[in-house]
């Protein structure tokens, strides 16, 4: 049994990998503006550690983004149905480094580079035709050449405070698993189902 947070989740991740049909990386990600109004949004997880704690990208002007300039806590929650097990986790958020965001943006597909070039992520839109036609003015920008990383786009690292292990068991007698960062260090319980 693992004493330390990140080595169960990597080996709950390494599980998840295995056995979920698709992306075993998603996690639901809840931030709260200003005003402690919750948003909740799917995004995947890009990069994780004890150093790094856990990575995602996106957008910078989008919804999401807003919230964390607001209020830098955030939330990121794991389920994975096929192993009946899901992940909490809560702490501070960061953003990364303008290299480590061009690093991971170059390993991305070029469609994926263009449309996020594309895409004014949350703001509204008329048409899903504009959309494309931006696609379209962005492949011929950058026809022949490297697609660049937006200043707009980039990502973002969670630093967690609190961590719970959740495993399902018979008749609701579920499996609660807690880490909480004491210092430099973590403080280990559990909690009732």
């Amino acid at each position: 049994m693992a004493d330390d947070p990140f080595t169960l989740f990597d080996s709950w991740f390494t599980d998840a990998q295995a056995s979920e049909p698709n992306d075993p990386n998603a996690m639901a990600l809840a931030t709260a503006d200003a005003k402690g109004r919750p948003s909740v949004r799917m995004v995947l997880l890009k990069g994780h550690g004890p150093d790094d704690g856990f990575v995602f990208y996106t957008n910078r002007e989008s919804a999401k983004a807003h919230d964390l300039a607001e209020n830098a806590q955030a939330s990121l929650l794991f389920h994975w149905k096929s192993l009946r097990r899901q992940i909490r986790i809560e702490g501070s958020v960061t953003p990364v480094s303008d290299a480590e965001s061009d690093a991971y943006f170059a390993t991305r597909g070029r469609d994926s580079q263009l449309g996020a070039w594309a895409s004014e992520q949350s703001r509204p839109l008329d048409a899903r035709e504009t959309f494309e036609a931006r696609f379209a003015e962005m492949q011929a920008r950058f026809d022949g050449q490297d697609v660049p990383r937006p200043p707009h786009w980039g990502g973002y690292r969670v630093t967690p405070d609190h961590i719970e292990f959740w495993q399902d068991r018979a008749h609701r007698l579920h499996e609660r698993r807690v880490f909480d960062r004491d210092g430099d260090h973590w403080r280990e319980g559990m909690l009732y189902p």
